[in-house]
């Protein structure tokens, strides 16, 4: 039955009830995909978990009226010195600015700099549910009114407010890294099958996937509080069109395969799915398992950013073993034009280059693995000088936007941490003694006198350095230590420092206990799909050494040839999900293929038959997925680039060096006690051929025994 049920999207009446269910499908899909953007929730602070303390300062100081706003810091820069009637102009335009909507209060300023050359005014924005896409309205505003009769006076808003328009500004970009991604999978597509018609359909399949997904998550956001941003909607797009991509180049390999032995293309379809799909559906399965377990992170975004992957996986993998199959039958043979394939086609082929890898990595297996290995441990050393501490405002963009622009002019005439303080609650009756305690915190300039509402007070303070800087977190670990001491107060830090810093703290938490779930998640997937204990120790080895690998050359790249400063707190635990889950994808598809034929042949042949059957095939996949994650690097962002870089070169490392040298090489060496304590492992090799024209014995068929 489960045979007859992978097989019936080929059927010749069941092709045309998918395409229609399918159509049904994608018509409601396509409008709610395009609702997404009404529940996403980019505010930093709806991203961390509610037990952070500068989550709870939020709910303490809701009746202050700072504690739903963040500043935007406007400043005006003459490098031969600001006139008087530049600051009348700050002052007309401080004026301006209270009537803009979502201005909170009387703006602070202007303020000249010390050395005469800039000016600075401070402007509260109010946080609505829009998060940054409102902020970058009130930005853009701000800066429809300074630069309006400027007569040369440079004009930047910076601050919070400014790197949250900026930000919003560069994820708009959206649409372009769709583009480019689709561009990439067809080029790629283009190059692997040479045919201007077949890649139009994994591709179409791959596009209705993201819509479908879209859909489903403005679902889950909408009625079951899943938190998405604009960080899950452009990793979900290279996501689906890369992993979609790879289900249905192996599904297209194998039909294609197929073909040349069947002269009815139904049936060719029907053996195809029940040949791929097992192999396809584990590798799916195993990605899905692995990106769900992202719901044990304590950052809302980290834990929104799980499920919301895995049901584009779940989605693209149900379009591609339904939909790709209908298009293909629907089509017929002529969709691989020039090379259309025909029973019989496919015999007498020469060896390929695959063969050619094969036979020279099982002339001396050990040897090969153990190198092979070796090198990957010294790519791996790179690691050791990567910085995961998180991203200061100007470092999260590759190029200079306003708001670096601006920070860089407030550096220069300005206190780094002015404009943005540390909001400190605490009860009203110890207010004085907390704000003694942080006036004597080094790395606070100045502590402000106490607000009271009620029973509750809040004290500003102003830094001495970057708010999103390293110096700064420091301080506010400090001022923390500092205001808990005050007995009976209840003091506790917040502010968008805080708010880094607990950001921060809980991506390594979430890191420390992840990691760990996943590994034995996967492993436990692979004893289930492969019966055997050795087999899939040995693959999650391969899978993390390729991970370290491919993180310490990132580390590497990002240091001396980007030039970034760091990297962002979650993106160890991200790159780790996505290549680990990738990386035992592409051994799942290859060790499948070996066990196939270690049941006919034994396993030393069985993995260079798989390994020949695969070789191609997974190649294009890792290529595909490869190129959809680099198309990232398109957005300005440190982040995008970096998690684009990572995963792309893991891929690449594990299709070309992992999966093709090191795992077949470790198969070779272990042979039959790869598949211990299974079935498999009583089956003994054939015995090696008398001379190098006989074979070594003919072909086990399935169910029989020697």
């Amino acid at each position: 039955m489960m045979r007859r049920m992978m097989s019936w999207p080929g059927g010749r009446t069941a092709k045309w009830v998918v395409l229609a269910v399918w159509t049904l499908v994608l018509v409601p899909a396509v409008l709610l995909a395009g609702r997404l953007g009404d529940v996403e929730e980019n505010d930093n602070a709806a991203w961390l978990p509610g037990s952070a303390e500068s989550t709870e300062v939020v709910a303490r100081a809701e009746r202050f009226p700072l504690a739903d706003t963040v500043p935007a810091i406007v400043l005006y820069d003459r490098p031969e010195g600001v006139t008087p009637a530049d600051m009348a102009k700050a002052r007309a335009d401080a004026e301006a600015f209270k009537a803009v909507a979502n201005v909170v209060g009387q703006p602070q300023g202007p303020v000249r700099a010390r050395d005469g050359k800039a000016i600075r005014t401070v402007v509260q924005v109010h946080k609505d549910r829009t998060g940054w896409e409102g902020i970058g309205k009130v930005v853009d505003a701000l800066t429809e009114v300074g630069e309006t009769d400027a007569d040369g006076l440079g004009f930047h808003v910076t601050g919070p407010a400014g790197q949250a328009s900026d930000s919003i500004r560069a994820f708009s970009g959206g649409g372009g890294l769709t583009t480019i991604t689709a561009a990439v999978v067809v080029i790629i597509l283009l190059l692997t099958y040479r045919s201007p018609v077949l890649p139009l359909l994994p591709l179409l399949t791959a596009g209705g996937a993201l819509v479908t997904s879209e859909a489903v998550l403005y679902l889950l956001a909408k009625h079951a509080g899943l938190t998405v941003n604009k960080q899950t909607g452009f990793i979900l797009t290279v996501l689906v069109f890369g992993a979609a991509t790879d289900y249905g180049l192996l599904l297209i390999s194998r039909y294609r395969e197929e073909l040349a032995r069947h002269d009815d293309r139904h049936e060719a379809m029907a053996e195809a799915l029940r040949r791929s799909v097992p192999a396809i559906v584990a590798s799916a399965g195993t990605v899905a398992v692995s990106l769900t377990l992202l719901m044990l992170a304590t950052l809302n975004s980290t834990q929104g950013l799980g499920p919301a992957c895995a049901v584009g996986v779940l989605v693209g993998l149900a379009a591609m073993v339904t939909l790709t199959p209908a298009l293909l039958v629907v089509c017929g043979r002529w969709i691989f034009w020039p090379v259309r394939p025909s029973q019989g086609s496919g015999a007498g082929a020469g060896q390929g280059v695959w063969d050619r890898i094969g036979a020279a990595v099982a002339g001396r297996p050990r040897a090969v693995w153990i190198g092979a290995a070796l090198v990957l441990g010294a790519m791996a050393t790179g690691m050791l000088g990567l910085r995961a501490d998180g991203l200061s405002g100007t470092d999260q963009f590759t190029g200079r936007p306003q708001s670096v622009a601006g920070e860089e002019i407030m550096s220069a005439h300005f206190p780094a941490g002015s404009g943005d303080p540390l909001l400190v609650v605490s009860d009203a009756d110890s207010a004085q003694r907390v704000r003694s305690a942080l006036a004597a915190v080094p790395g606070v300039a100045d502590v402000s006198a106490p607000m009271v509402e009620g029973t509750t007070a809040m004290v500003l303070a102003e830094l001495e350095d970057d708010p999103s800087g390293t110096a700064a977190m420091r301080t506010v670990e400090r001022a923390r230590t500092a205001v808990h001491r005050v007995e009976g107060a209840r003091a506790q830090v917040g502010g968008n420092s805080a708010m880094l810093l607990d950001t921060r703290d809980a991506a390594a938490r979430d890191s420390a206990v992840i990691i760990p779930v996943v590994l034995i998640a996967v492993f436990l997937v692979l004893v289930l799909l492969l019966r055997a204990v050795v087999a899939p120790l040995l693959l999650m080895a391969t899978v993390v050494l390729s991970f370290a690998a491919a993180l310490g050359v990132s580390g590497l790249v990002f240091h001396h040839v980007f030039g970034f400063a760091g990297t962002d707190a979650s993106f160890p635990l991200l790159a780790f999900v996505f290549l680990v889950a990738l990386g035992v994808d592409y051994n799942i598809f290859l060790v499948t293929r070996v066990r196939e034929a270690a049941l006919l042949h034994g396993t030393r042949r069985g993995a260079l038959t798989g390994l020949s059957a695969t070789g191609g095939v997974i190649t294009s996949a890792g290529l595909v997925l490869a190129g959809t994650f680099a198309a990232m690097a398109s957005l300005p962002l440190v982040f995008a680039a970096e998690l684009g870089f990572a995963v792309a070169f893991g891929v690449l490392l594990d299709t070309l060096v992992v999966r093709s040298v090191l795992v077949t090489a470790l198969t070779l060496d272990v042979g039959r006690w790869m598949w211990w304590p299974g079935r498999l492992f009583r089956r003994h090799d054939p015995a090696p051929p008398s001379s190098p024209g006989e074979p070594a014995c003919e072909p086990l068929l399935p169910g029989t025994r020697r």
